[in-house]
């Protein structure tokens, strides 16, 4: 499985909106208005790289509200668990 973090800029006044139909959209697992740099950060979990490429360009850019989007391509992941561990040195 292939997880992608989209951070997408929406119109300011059509985020919720912008937000439902992002989550609504098949691939993507998860949605989060925030604070900072950008309005909204989807998580994107697929087979292979062409889903992401067909996620992401075909639907979420299209998606109204949607002003533009960055995409990250997760390598790895690391649970509470695996990081604690990796810290914790023979206690």
């Amino acid at each position: 499985m292939i997880t992608a973090i989209v951070l997408i800029h929406a119109d300011n006044g059509r985020i919720p909106e912008t937000a439902q139909a992002v989550a609504d959209t098949e691939g993507v697992t998860e949605v989060y208005s925030c604070a900072g740099d950008v309005d909204l950060i989807a998580l994107v979990r697929v087979r292979d790289h062409e889903q992401i490429a067909e996620v992401v360009t075909d639907r979420i850019d299209k998606t109204p509200g949607v002003l533009r989007t960055t995409t990250h391509i997760a390598f790895k992941s690391y649970s509470r668990a695996e990081v604690e561990a990796g810290f914790s040195l023979g206690e």
